[in-house]
């Protein structure tokens, strides 16, 4: 267990603590007595279980601390904190939300990536997974549009779009690559 592993799994540990502080504060604002405690203690969380991330990360290739357990708990680490964080923010009741497409959308592009993966591993016999600059544009997207959320920030409509467009614009990347892939592998052509 490494030092990386360790600070990945206290991440996992976290998303729990930020989605009960966000329900409670959101129920807060249900009642009509907002705690901001609530939210800024939510706010809080999120942000060490973020940096988190790159932490872990810089551990890992510094020190040469890459494991097989850090490749595989780092992904659920950063995709649980980002969809629960997105489904919590969108049905909790703070001022601000995201609309109901938004996590669908979110969702269904990564069950798109997933899918693709896995007819990428069966048909080819192996898979190159490679983060692709427009997916690292969608996440970086949908965390500022989380933080705009969080922050209550007004005009919040602006950041989800723009996360929205390019969600779905990364989804159409992987799919276009996905396709190239199979076409590489043979697998484009009719049998003969």
């Amino acid at each position: 267990m490494t030092t990386a592993n360790k600070i990945t799994i206290t991440r996992i540990l976290l998303i729990p603590v930020f989605v009960l502080l966000a329900v409670y504060y959101g129920e807060s604002v249900q009642n009509g007595q907002p705690q901001e405690g609530l939210r800024v203690a939510a706010i809080l969380v999120f942000v060490v279980a973020a940096l988190s991330d790159g932490i872990d990360g810089y551990l890992a290739r510094r020190y040469n601390q890459r494991s097989r357990l850090g490749e595989i708990l780092d992904p659920i680490a950063d995709k649980g904190l980002l969809l629960t964080a997105i489904l919590t923010l969108t049905f909790s009741d703070w001022q601000f939300r995201f609309p109901t497409w938004f996590p669908v959308l979110v969702i269904g592009r990564d069950l798109v990536i997933l899918t693709g993966a896995a007819v990428l591993q069966v048909v080819n016999g192996h898979l190159d997974v490679r983060p692709s600059l427009l997916g690292k544009a969608s996440t970086a997207t949908q965390m500022i549009a989380l933080a705009w959320i969080m922050f209550q920030l007004p005009h919040s409509s602006w950041p989800v779009w723009i996360a929205g467009i390019v969600t779905f614009v990364s989804m159409i990347g992987y799919v276009a690559d996905g396709i190239q892939r199979l076409h590489k592998g043979g697998h484009g052509n009719p049998r003969t």
